[in-house]
């Protein structure tokens, strides 16, 4: 009897199972050959920023580590959103990663309606590390520290201004959180990027300010502005001479960073995420990465961190300030 066309000979069935098994087993066997390829790193900001620095140091060292280029790909635009939407929506398979800092990762999405992401569309890979922010003053105003800055504007309340790198951002965070601890009435003033933020206060234009360390540094040893304390609980590495606002007992639950992130898109397979964050804890460890950092004006994460739960933490945290601010773009 002749076999139906319809009907598979014992030859066809082998073959189709062969091939029915080497697709389930393709994407597991391209994962354990990863990388094959360069790797694109995103970063949502232009070249020059904290977070692109960050990105370039990782980069290198991922490179190394991982033996294919990593290419850095600044996409500027919407406070860091457009570089992590990117990621957000590109293909699992470990080729487009991203560097971020809170500002995209944890706190957009709380303020801004037209943000399509959150958490749960990244792999979380690590922790990379973090840097306090810098409440600083203008010259004019004669303030020489955190006491003399919360006496002034209790007196004064509505009369004085702090300026932030925009809203939403975790400057702007930083300065609503220091309000809110004191009971201080001021006003934000929200600038495009920290270029005319410090041009302002060095003209003694606005009064008060938050920056980054890193960014703030240079204008506070040249003696521009006046630095009054550092956002993180306990002082800077980098600047042990300048003092933590939580050292004073009215700030003494301010503790708000600005930290940086390797993460992925959704659903990486294990295999990806266990190479990339062994070559991050490597790179953690790794001493001249950590003298870069340092100099950066950066703490670097511990090895182990749990991203996922710091994740969690931190837009909780976020939440609240939103809600008290009242911050909405």
């Amino acid at each position: 009897m002749r076999p139906s066309p319809l009907m598979p000979t014992r030859r066809h069935a082998t073959a189709l199972l062969a091939c029915g098994l080497a697709l389930l087993t393709a994407g597991p066997a391209q994962a354990q050959d990863y990388p094959a390829k360069p790797i694109t790193l995103v970063v949502g900001y232009p070249p020059g920023g904290s977070t692109d620095l960050m990105g370039r140091l990782v980069g290198a060292e991922l490179s190394t580590r991982l033996g294919q280029p990593v290419v850095i790909e600044n996409l500027g635009g919407a406070g860091g959103t457009i570089g992590a939407q990117k990621v957000a929506s590109a293909a699992p398979d470990g080729y487009t990663l991203l560097v971020g800092a809170n500002n995209e990762l944890a706190i957009a999405k709380l303020v801004t309606k037209t943000v399509k992401y959150d958490p749960s569309s990244f792999t979380p890979i690590g922790l990379i590390g973090s840097q306090p922010m810098v409440l600083v003053a203008a010259t004019s105003t004669g303030v020489k520290n955190a006491s003399d800055f919360t006496q002034l504007v209790k007196k004064n309340p509505g009369k004085f201004s702090y300026g932030s790198s925009g809203v939403g951002t975790a400057l702007h965070l930083a300065g609503e959180m220091v309000k809110e601890q004191a009971g201080l009435f001021m006003t934000h003033i929200p600038y495009r990027g920290v270029a005319p933020l410090t041009n302002d206060l060095v003209g003694n234009n606005l009064e008060f300010g938050v920056f980054v360390l890193s960014s703030g540094l240079p204008h506070i040893k040249s003696g521009k502005v006046v630095a009054l304390g550092t956002t993180a609980a306990k002082r800077a590495p980098a600047t042990p001479d300048i003092p933590a606002l939580a050292e004073l007992p009215q700030f003494k639950n301010v503790d708000i960073e600005s930290w940086f992130a390797l993460v992925g898109p959704a659903n990486l397979p294990q295999p990806v995420v266990a190479k990339l964050k062994k070559a991050l804890n490597d790179t953690l460890q790794s001493p001249d990465f950590r003298k870069k950092m340092a100099a950066a004006g950066s703490g670097v994460a511990a090895p182990d961190a749990n991203l996922a739960q710091f994740w969690q933490g931190e837009v909780a945290k976020y939440t609240k300030i939103v809600q008290f601010a009242k911050i909405e773009e």
